[in-house]
């Protein structure tokens, strides 16, 4: 044991009524007593796993109340106890101050002062259902308090990497084709509970349940619970909120400060049984709104909801700003007859290439589509049915994105997008049928560079006459063609049944009166194709 374990201490006025814990992660009671090195064994008072320490404290003072801030393991060697305390309530106030200020448990050191624990004080202890934990005599307080800062180091540090790990997760989430629901799905795993984006008339957009879900609670009541509470911070239609929720809204236990463009607080947290609910507004009033529901709330879940919500924002919330102002200027340009060449500065100046994606497994929405352009480094993105096409700046090199099949042009000026699109999209159906993540398309000097461009467009127009007014007919061969004659993966590119491309195969051989088998023939159609 230490020298001696009496301290002098000045009188000190009383706490505040509620306790003040640090900001670090506490310290579970049994990770303390499962320390071999220690030695340490709960003698008396509740077994609740649940227990928490925040911090180690010697005194021995008959009242230590004015000296806790509460959480804490309260160590003492017992020098403070008279000799006829056993038949009198001394115990008893003991106990009950410091259960009164909010100590977590007490430590009582065996030598040099007592050989074992006072009966009455183990009494007592349990009477008012604080933990009594016997110190062995070769064990010191500052062991012990040693050993409390090493477990919250070690907690603290897993927590950092739990919340590092799970920024990776929902950075990377967000990336993907479905981004909204992959963001709410890495959120609900990393909390063990519900994640649901309410939409701004209140409506649930998304919602996805991981884990173990939030309590004992129905799903159906937390959900009503945590849409109600998401009315907290949604702004009003036309009006700032006071924050303040209508009869039957469940109390808010922390709000964020106001958000200063709507009156409104930004998140609130709340309880419903064992369920800890907690919203978040996103974006800039718009009325978005994330909700959380789990069976526990762990020190990092503020930061890992916090993230999510700032991505959440970025994939739902409109771009306002001056470049947004210039894209529109552009369109409307476009639309009363402006040449390309002469809006493209309002978008940046350079050569440009397009991007053409198409999701692995689903077809795309407006956010995936948003998501697919802020990952390409460029805002002008337009969703075509199952096609994504980005119009990105050439210094910006795109690469292959998770869940996506892209196909990319050649870098162009203004005047050449419309070709440009066309060969992304080539470059996409060899993409798909290859297989290939992103395929670009050849850049290097052809053909149809020694020929005039008026004469190769004459020419190809009277080889492929036959086939006017057939489209499907006459993309079916180039794509026959661009696979090298391959049936399946021709079927692959175009989404259609392998009999239908040999149909269609046929179809042209018929009305080109050609032999498709002859690679001249062949090579004739590519160079003719090229020019449409």
């Amino acid at each position: 044991m230490e020298e001696t374990h009496t301290m002098s201490e000045p009188t000190a006025p009383a706490a505040p009524a509620s306790p003040a814990t640090p900001p670090t992660p506490p310290v579970l009671l049994t990770a303390l007593l499962a320390r071999e090195d220690l030695g340490l064994r709960q003698v008396a008072g509740p077994t609740d796993r649940h227990t928490a320490i925040h911090w180690a404290h010697t005194s021995e003072m008959a009242d230590p109340y004015p000296y806790l801030l509460g959480g804490e393991l309260l160590l003492t060697a017992g020098v403070h106890i008279p000799a006829t305390a056993g038949s009198g309530s001394y115990f008893d106030d003991y106990v009950s101050r410091i259960v009164a200020a909010g100590g977590t448990a007490l430590g009582f050191g065996l030598a040099p002062v007592h050989d074992t624990f006072p009966r009455a004080l183990a009494a007592a202890c349990d009477a008012h259902g604080l933990p009594l934990l016997e110190v062995p005599p070769q064990t010191t307080f500052s062991g012990v308090a040693r050993a409390v800062w090493q477990l919250m180091a070690q907690a603290r540090l897993a927590e950092l990497r739990r919340v590092s790990e799970a920024q990776q997760s929902l950075a990377a989430a967000a990336s993907r084709p479905d981004p909204v629901p992959a963001v709410l799905r890495q959120l609900a795993q990393r909390l063990g509970g519900h994640a649901v984006l309410y939409g701004p008339d209140g409506a649930e957009v998304a919602g996805i349940t991981g884990g173990a879900g939030a309590g004992r609670e129905t799903a159906r009541d937390v959900r009503a619970a945590l849409a109600r509470l998401a009315e907290v911070v949604r702004p009003a239609a036309g009006a700032p909120t006071s924050g303040i929720p209508t009869p039957g809204t469940p109390t808010t236990g922390t709000p964020a400060p106001r958000a200063l463009s709507t009156g409104a607080p930004t998140s609130a947290t709340d309880t419903l049984g064992s369920s800890h609910l907690a919203v978040y507004a996103l974006g800039a009033g718009e009325g978005f709104v994330l909700g959380v529901a789990a069976g526990r709330r762990e020190p990092g879940d503020h930061t890992i909801a916090s993230v999510a919500a700032v991505l959440l924002s970025l994939l739902t919330g409109e771009h306002r700003s001056g470049a947004g102002a210039a894209r529109s200027w552009a369109l409307v340009r476009l639309l009363l007859g402006a040449e390309p060449a002469a809006v493209a500065p309002l978008l940046g100046e350079g050569r440009w290439v397009v991007v053409r994606g198409r999701p692995e497994d689903q077809s795309p929405d407006v956010v995936a589509a948003s998501a697919l352009g802020a990952a390409l480094g460029s805002p002008l993105v337009d969703l075509a049915r199952d096609v994504v096409r980005v119009l990105v700046p050439a210094g910006r090199e795109p690469v292959p994105q998770p869940g996506w099949t892209l196909g990319v042009s050649t870098a162009v000026e203004p005047d050449e997008w419309a070709t440009a699109d066309a060969q992304a999209a080539r470059a996409l159906a060899r993409a798909r049928a290859t297989r290939a993540p992103l395929v670009r398309h050849a850049a290097r000097p052809a053909l149809a560079d020694l020929v005039p461009r008026s004469d190769a467009e004459a020419h190809a127009h009277a080889l492929l006459a036959p086939l006017a007014g057939q489209a499907a007919l006459a993309e079916t061969l180039r794509a026959w063609l661009s696979l090298h004659g391959s049936w399946d993966r021709t079927a692959v590119a175009l989404g259609v049944h392998r009999n239908t491309v040999r149909q269609r195969i046929a179809r042209c051989a018929a009305l080109l009166v050609a032999d498709l088998d002859d690679p001249d023939v062949r090579m004739e159609l590519w160079f003719a194709l090229r020019q449409r």
